[in-house]
């Protein structure tokens, strides 16, 4: 078996004296671990940086197999992006590990590898990451079978003043139909709802309360996870800080 393709570099981790073994994201073989001989080695630690861009070839003697890359070449370094932006670092840092935890292994999921690249690709512009990530977590969800409804009032079936979600289905719900039950429900940040205002530091934290909530209470019980991965509550005590 032998595959050709780009993808995102996720993690990488030694394995034996020299070897690595890297998991990277692809939008034809999904999340796809691999062997690199020579890995841990001075010539890959430009290349086998996190978040790269890298052109793969993979080759296993079974599918099934761990298999070996056998090409593993730079096409886009990402760490000028991050290297002093510590959000920026703690973005990258989160939506890898979540990948990681919660994509299934080999599964095709395109839209879900375009939607990182383009995330990736705006790391080191603050409007844009922050807006990007908000949406990618909710993309998340969705690719993961639990899609959040924020289109329409539950209640109501109304486009406009969606303010709330509930905790227990994921659909929106307006002001004027939450009424009493509001202090009941997860707040809807305005910028999620309107196409091409960035949020801030906060608004960020406040979006990721809310998918924070359904990965919590949805995403983990389905993969045996007792909680979201590290990395992302590191990026959420970042953006509950002052700026």
């Amino acid at each position: 078996m032998e595959w050709s393709a780009e993808g995102i570099l996720l993690s990488v981790r030694k394995h034996g004296e020299n070897a690595a073994i890297i998991e990277t994201l692809t939008a034809e073989h999904g999340r796809h671990a691999g062997l690199v001989r020579g890995g841990a080695g001075r010539r890959y630690t430009a290349t086998l940086q996190p978040g790269n861009q890298l052109a793969l070839t993979w080759r296993g003697r079974l599918e099934e197999n761990l298999g070996s890359f056998s090409r593993v070449e730079l096409v886009r370094s990402r760490m000028g992006d991050v290297v002093n932006d510590r959000e920026a670092l703690a973005v990258l840092d989160s939506a890898r590990a979540l990948l990681c935890v919660y994509l299934p292994e080999r599964e095709v999921l395109s839209a879900m590898y375009h939607a990182t690249e383009a995330l990736f690709s705006v790391l080191a512009t603050a409007d844009a990451r922050r807006l990007a990530y908000a949406r990618w977590e909710i993309l998340l969800l969705s690719e993961l079978g639990f899609a959040l409804d924020l289109e329409r009032c539950a209640v109501t079936g109304a486009r406009e003043g969606l303010a709330y979600v509930s905790p227990r289905s994921g659909r929106a719900v307006t002001a004027q139909a939450a009424g009493e039950y509001a202090g009941k429900l997860l707040k809807l940040p305005d910028f999620i709802q309107r196409q091409s205002v960035a949020p801030t530091r906060a608004e960020l934290h406040e979006a990721l309360l809310l998918t924070g909530h359904f990965l919590d209470h949805w995403a983990n019980p389905a993969h045996d996870q007792q909680q979201t991965p590290p990395a992302r509550e590191r990026l959420m005590t970042l953006l509950s800080r002052t700026q």
